[in-house]
């Protein structure tokens, strides 16, 4: 009962979040000619874009399989990718919860260890963490003037953010290559817990620990640094391209750059609980445009809701697919919904 009350909890909170968001988004904005330009957008770009994003998720699938190599050589993209695809899906009901139902759906697929498979996910999302944090401080290095207009007393320190960015590569690679080393450390601190929880702490860390064996192979270091760019890459053709819907090039003069600017937005916006970042999207990426690079309000937001429901379709049709082809059922997602409230 406990379990289903903070659930309930947690979801009202993120719908509430998602809520204020879309107010703030909305607000002094005509909808009705926001509905104009949405219906004038030629159901070619939808294709366009509905590939790029399936073949974005695709390179995440892909990495997948190299982090995944010490517990099974030869695992299956379709497997990746089709848990990839249903963490999505339940990520969109509940937030953070499909990085709990992935290891189930891939256990099943490909009879891995669950707890095991946590471990490549906490590598996996190290890494994102750090590869997002790259691309922040690198576009911050090459790309500071939108920013100076928010912080313009910043603009004497711009060096930091090639400092940081050197910093951030280093990192990259130190966690990457010593992340076994790290695990170990982390292991040798459950001294730290009470007794009764030591037991179950060193076997929790024990399966990680193998999630985390990836780095020892050294023939996986490139394709999963390279998959670990080319994701980000992706996403910011993605939000490139839908510059031509708008004519965004022409008239306000936006480039790749000013892309990886709008990325750096959507990483924010992603990061805060609300489902499949509605609102939080919606509202950061039309500021962004509307505010530093001077888009007519209207077309601002009119480009965070296209893109957005692209995204989310695709996330959501491949997900119900998969979901209901490798026969997942309710029950199991929600059991594992209770195990990750009891971590």
């Amino acid at each position: 009962m406990k379990s289903v009350l903070k659930n309930i909890v947690r979801t009202l909170f993120s719908i509430a979040l998602a809520g204020v968001f879309l107010y703030l988004a909305f607000r002094g904005k005509d909808v009705g000619e926001i509905w104009r330009s949405l219906a004038d957008v030629h159901w070619i770009w939808f294709i366009l874009l509905f590939v790029g994003s399936v073949l974005s998720h695709l390179l995440r699938a892909w990495r997948w399989k190299y982090l995944l190599y010490p517990m099974k050589e030869h695992v299956a993209l379709r497997s990746t990718f089709s848990a990839t695809m249903i963490g999505y899906l339940i990520n969109s009901i509940i937030p953070r919860l499909g990085e709990f139902v992935r290891p189930y759906v891939i256990g099943k697929l490909e009879g891995i260890s669950k707890s095991a498979t946590m471990g490549t996910i906490v590598l996996e999302r190290v890494l994102d963490i750090v590869t997002f944090a790259l691309i922040v401080l690198t576009v911050l290095s090459v790309y500071a003037e939108p920013f100076a207009l928010w912080f313009p007393s910043m603009a004497p320190f711009e060096w930091l953010f090639f400092v940081g960015a050197a910093v951030m590569m280093i990192l990259f690679l130190l966690i990457f290559l010593r992340a076994e080393m790290l695990f170990r450390f982390v292991t040798k601190l459950t001294f730290l817990l009470p007794v009764k929880f030591r037991g179950q702490a060193d076997h929790i860390f024990s399966s990680f620990l193998s999630g985390f064996q990836a780095s020892q192979h050294r023939g996986n270091y490139v394709m999963i640094a390279v998959t670990s760019i080319l994701i980000w890459l992706s996403y910011i053709v993605l939000l490139f391209v839908p510059f031509y819907i708008y004519n965004f090039p022409r008239e306000y003069d936006l480039n790749f750059g000013s892309a990886a600017v709008i990325q750096v937005a959507s990483g924010l916006a992603f990061a805060l609980p609300t489902p499949s970042g509605i609102g939080s999207y919606h509202a950061f990426i039309s500021y962004t445009l509307s505010e530093i690079f001077l888009v007519n309000p209207v077309s601002a937001l009119s480009y965070a809701f296209y893109t957005h429901i692209v995204g989310f379709l695709t996330t959501t049709i491949l997900g119900l697919y998969y979901f209901f082809k490798d026969k997942i059922h309710i029950a199991d997602v929600m059991k594992t919904n209770n195990r990750r409230d009891a971590v």
